[in-house]
């Protein structure tokens, strides 16, 4: 066992700066089609993100972390609760970037006017628009494929166009949800590093939802972690590994595995305490105590 402590952060905290992102007591129901019941997919969501922070949001599946990042884009409206941007109201817009599971590249236009696109919308000049492309391009490494098609990228490249795509806006928040699960292994943790590098050279506020524990600990400052349906905070851990993450194996230092080992417990503890769960453990036990039976 290791000697690490795993530390925990309280749900909401108080800086003398002011948070970037503030999230209030929120609650969000679905109605289901064609019947008076619904789905609690959040309730009772409190939490402050800090300016430059990298923040992960793990949980079982269902919890709703999909559903808190578009909150946080204005794109849901909470039922209770409030969420405020930088002591705002969030509405989508250039000051926000958002990167999806899928590419969502446009097939009939080049990895150029891909990129450019948010910037036509918002009637930027033209030699602006190719200098700030490029620049994002170089900064993804796909500068030489600028007049290439989607269909000639793969996956890798295509989740790079879609990174640089969102940043091209220059956003202060940066939005992602699982935006390198359908990768194949090895890409994906090329794609890792560059992310982090890319964070490094322009520093805002990233808020990444992933199903992969290690994933989020290799990446973020501090890691939300949500309970099963309907989903509250049940901790916000600080992930205690130097900066730059790419200069050495932080997978192999104690505070990793420390982290990883309590996240995938907590993990593992929940999904069989839930009814929901098609894993539920009927005895109350996780699959670990009852092992140990």
């Amino acid at each position: 066992m290791s000697s690490t402590t795993v530390q925990s952060l309280p749900v909401s905290t108080s800086a003398a700066e002011e948070p970037a992102i503030t999230v209030r007591n929120i609650t969000k129901m679905f109605k289901r089609h064609r019947s008076h019941e619904g789905i609690l997919a959040l309730r009772d969501v409190s939490l402050d993100i800090g300016k430059n922070k990298f923040i992960s949001l793990v949980g079982p599946s269902g919890c709703g972390k999909t559903t808190l990042l578009r909150m946080l884009n204005g794109l849901i409206r909470p039922d209770e609760g409030e969420i405020l941007v930088h002591g705002q109201p969030p509405v989508p817009g250039t000051h926000m970037g958002f990167v999806f599971q899928s590419f969502r590249l446009l097939p009939w236009r080049t990895i150029h006017e891909n990129v450019a696109y948010p910037l036509q919308l918002h009637g930027m000049g033209k030699d602006e628009i190719h200098e700030r492309v490029m620049r994002y391009l170089e900064m993804v490494g796909l500068r030489k494929f600028a007049e290439s098609y989607p269909s000639e990228l793969s996956g890798g490249m295509k989740q790079r166009v879609a990174l640089a795509r969102a940043l091209v806006s220059e956003p202060d928040i940066l939005l992602m949800d699982e935006p390198f699960a359908a990768l194949d292994a090895q890409t994906r943790e090329f794609m890792q590093f560059e992310l982090m590098k890319i964070w490094h050279q322009r520093k805002a506020v990233v808020v990444f939802v992933t199903h992969s524990v290690d994933e989020a600990v290799l990446l973020s400052d501090e890691i939300v972690l949500l309970r099963p349906r309907p989903g509250q905070v049940s901790e916000v851990l600080k992930v205690d590994l130097p900066h730059p993450r790419w200069d050495y194996d932080a997978r192999a230092r104690p505070e990793f595995v420390e982290l990883r080992r309590h996240l995938w417990e907590r993990i593992k503890e929940m999904v069989a305490a839930d009814p929901q769960s098609e894993f539920f453990n009927r005895d109350g036990k996780s699959d670990h105590a009852a092992a140990q039976d």
